[in-house]
């Protein structure tokens, strides 16, 4: 299963809720979630915990347009568009977190 989150984890228990569910398969984190694939931000830990169960893949598009591009958690994948749409085609089922 993809699981897509697009709300920031500094105002939103999008991610939180995921991660607590999610046992296994990819977790793509685009527009403000982004945040959450960065060096120093509250959620690494969570993300990086996470990381031995599910593969986490991050929009780089997004991340740049934050000004976050070089602030790459280890571990997280970056996809283009072209690739959000692979991971989408690529997973029978998908979940957006609202």
């Amino acid at each position: 299963m993809l699981h897509i989150i697009n709300k920031s984890p500094l105002t939103n228990g999008a991610l939180d809720s995921c991660l607590r569910v999610a046992q296994s398969g990819d977790i793509l984190l685009i527009e403000d979630a982004v945040v959450a694939a960065t060096t120093g931000n509250v959620c690494a830990a969570k993300l990086q915990e996470a990381m031995g169960r599910c593969k986490v893949y991050v929009l780089q598009p997004d991340l740049d347009a934050r000004g976050f591009g070089d602030r790459l958690l280890e571990g997280v994948s970056s996809v283009d568009y072209g690739g959000f749409v692979e991971l989408t085609a690529s997973n029978k089922n998908c979940q957006s977190w609202l």
